[in-house]
């Protein structure tokens, strides 16, 4: 049960959205408009835009409303600040690099992406994320002079709990396995800000529940289907990182301990046999040969028999797997993302059967299992969620205060 001060944070939240979304659908505006328009009470709606100016996030200006005052000094407008408290994410999965920017307001302001070699060095991704953020900059017109911090969202466990040794560039966590340091490293020496970093599949399952599918619920599962297959937890509106930062690798459950080996240490873990490299495999073994996942998809979508059918059975795997995470935490809603979420019902629906007759089938509850909202940007606008609502490091004038 959340505690009466949750309770009027969430409010407090609320309001502050209903706040920005005004601003963000009508421009400039009078504390009189804004007042009128959101139906917030006098006091509240002051209160809130004294703390939105404190964190950066609107400003007020001396313009002179559109309708006519009458005498008397015009009165002030208050707007949202698009050049200040500027945050990046940048997403450095298999293959590429994506990039999000948001304002002070937590309005997502710029996307783009670049493609990485698959054998990239940490270094190598790292000047592709720079340079890929630059350019972005310079056709945008938008001052990384305003960044306040970034969010790096990376492939693999991101355990800040067995560090190495600890950095001497303030803002990265000061544990980091050593195979991450080069990467922020160099972004923190790049843009001279705090970097905070996690997996980059847990990154778009908070994504999803900061602004996609799952943001009405507070426990949710979220799966990555892809390349590779990873995942995250929200529970009670958190992301959950588990004790060595490896909460939601779904895709190394082990089906067949006698199985194939994964990069991971184990045998026979579900990412080797529904990931990208297996679903081809698979393929290839009933006569067809594509030539990479883009294929395989379109494929589906074509409706070829055996690639839909080595699909459906990858899916029920899946299934079964997310059964017992169901069965473990309870969920409100399982939320598929990643390429193959794009095949809808055709892995929506063995999923959903697998949980109905798995999950505690008695039990009298119902298990809602959704497409992603996001698509390709998860990760990176993820990373911009992490810097908004779990890194403590940032500045305190870009985190949401306590009522």
């Amino acid at each position: 049960m959340s505690s009466p001060t949750d309770a009027l944070q969430r409010l407090r939240l609320v309001h502050e959205d209903a706040v920005l979304t005004t601003l963000r659908a009508s421009g400039a505006l009078s504390r009189g408009q804004l007042t009128e328009r959101t139906g917030l009470s006098r006091s509240t709606l002051f209160a809130i835009i004294s703390d939105l100016m404190d964190r950066g996030a609107v400003i007020e200006t001396d313009a002179v409303p559109a309708e006519p005052r009458g005498r008397g000094r015009p009165a002030a407008l208050v707007s949202l600040n698009p050049a200040a408290g500027l945050l990046l994410g940048l997403d450095l999965g298999r293959g590429r690099v994506r990039l999000a920017v948001a304002n002070a307001a937590h309005q997502v302001v710029a996307t783009a992406s670049a493609s990485l070699p698959e054998d990239a060095a940490p270094l190598e991704e790292a000047e592709a994320a720079i340079r890929l953020a630059r350019e972005v900059a310079a056709e945008r017109g938008i001052g990384l002079g305003a960044l306040e911090a970034v969010g790096l969202g990376l492939v693999g466990v991101v355990d800040e709990t067995t560090a190495p040794a600890p950095l001497d560039l303030p803002g990265i966590p000061r544990t980091l396995p050593a195979c991450y340091l080069p990467v922020a490293r160099r972004v923190a020496e790049e843009f001279g800000v705090r970097v905070a970093v996690d997996n980059n599949a847990r990154l778009a399952a908070l994504a999803e529940a900061t602004w996609g599918v799952g943001r009405s619920v507070r426990d949710m599962v979220y799966v990555r289907w892809s390349v590779g297959v990873g995942g995250g937890f929200i529970v009670a509106g958190r992301l959950l990182r588990g004790a060595h930062g490896a909460g939601g690798e779904i895709g190394h459950v082990s089906l067949d301990p006698g199985g194939e080996p994964c990069h991971c240490g184990s045998r026979g873990c579900l990412e080797g046999g529904i990931g990208g490299q297996g679903l081809l495999r698979a393929c290839a073994a009933r006569g067809i040969r594509l030539s990479g996942l883009d294929a395989l998809v379109a494929a589906a979508q074509d409706r070829v028999p055996a690639v839909c059918e080595v699909i459906v059975s990858a899916a029920a795997d899946l299934g079964r797997v997310l059964a017992g995470t169901v069965a473990q935490l309870d969920p409100a809603l399982i939320v598929v993302g990643g390429e193959l979420a794009g095949l809808g019902s055709l892995v929506l629906d063995p999923i959903r059967d697998a949980i109905a007759r798995l999950a505690l089938p008695r039990s009298p509850r119902e298990i809602a299992v959704a497409q992603a909202d996001l698509g390709v940007n998860a990760s990176a606008m993820g990373a911009i969620a992490l810097l908004v609502h779990e890194e403590p490091s940032i500045p305190a004038h870009l985190r949401p205060s306590a009522p």
